[in-house]
């Protein structure tokens, strides 16, 4: 149907780092906690890429159809593009919710917590009601609420929770950190796109806060994240500190937002934050593993 360079690059979050990191993350807090469960953490991975995989077409699917991405400055996307039918978008979603569901069982099975299948079926709910449904809340300017929840808190402290089985403050704080830096991801994306989701009536947070501020709320999420590993070198792990390294890779990405980079001259900078989240959450997995 497409490539792998045209899925994986169209949708918010635009990589598969912002699926990767936390489960990273969530492992290494496990490893450090003497907990690590190599299924489980494998399990955790196969839900998260796949839920990433599930969103990335979804966006496409319903983006394309109302007709969202065609002013749009970036990516290829497969529906706004006529690049492949919107019914096989649409099943490409729905197979990846598939895998991620079924991988989810297995933890369920694993772990013997039933309850976890309620947090499964809500997120693949917000997946798809991102951008899907009557009133999708990605037009509303809700999105980062979405990406905070389910790309940062769900799953490094659901990834941290079936393999040892708890949560702790640590995991939510390094949670956050994560959580952070990929909604930098969807801010930066959204800040690009100000000018066509104003003109299509997408009303995303970008759009409600207008352009400087928007760029201002990019620096305080990248700040914030750096703040979380201060908070865990101080009260979890001194190793935590590693993950300040992974900031010099900020430097980029936040001149470009901050000077007022526009339209295409922001692909740099997505690109630029997907690979932070990707090294932070490495990173930051490895101090936390070393506690």
């Amino acid at each position: 149907m497409a490539t792998a360079s045209q899925w994986i690059g169209g949708s918010r979050p635009r990589t598969l780092p912002a699926a990767f990191a936390p489960v990273v993350v969530g492992t290494g807090l496990a490893v450090g906690a003497h907990s690590f469960d190599a299924w489980a953490a494998l399990l955790a991975l196969i839900v998260a890429v796949a839920l990433q995989v599930g969103v990335n077409y979804s966006n496409d699917y319903s983006d394309g159809i109302r007709g969202t991405d065609e002013a749009r400055v970036g990516p290829v996307r497969l529906v706004g593009q006529g690049l492949a039918p919107a019914a096989q978008v649409k099943r490409a979603a729905f197979l990846s919710f598939a895998v991620a569901m079924l991988a989810g069982l297995g933890l369920v099975l694993l772990t013997q917590k039933w309850w976890l299948i309620l947090i499964g079926l809500a997120c693949v709910a917000a997946a798809w009601l991102y951008t899907g449904g009557k009133h999708p809340y990605g037009y509303l300017g809700l999105g980062e609420i979405f990406v905070f929840i389910f790309f940062g808190l769900v799953p490094v402290v659901g990834t941290f929770y079936v393999q040892s089985l708890t949560v702790t403050a640590s995991s939510v704080i390094a949670a956050c950190g994560v959580g952070f830096l990929s909604c930098a991801i969807l801010v930066t994306n959204n800040l690009r796109d100000i000018p066509g989701d104003t003109a299509s009536g997408k009303r995303t947070l970008a759009v409600r806060l207008g352009d400087s501020r928007t760029r201002v709320l990019y620096l305080l999420l990248v700040i914030g994240a750096a703040v979380c590993v201060v908070v865990l070198t101080v009260t979890y792990s001194k190793s935590s500190v590693l993950a300040l390294a992974s900031f010099a890779l900020a430097v980029t990405p936040v001149r470009l937002v901050m000077s007022g980079a526009k339209g295409r001259d922001l692909i740099a900078a997505l690109k630029g934050t997907g690979t932070l989240v990707l090294v932070y959450g490495i990173v930051l997995g490895i101090g936390l593993a070393l506690n």
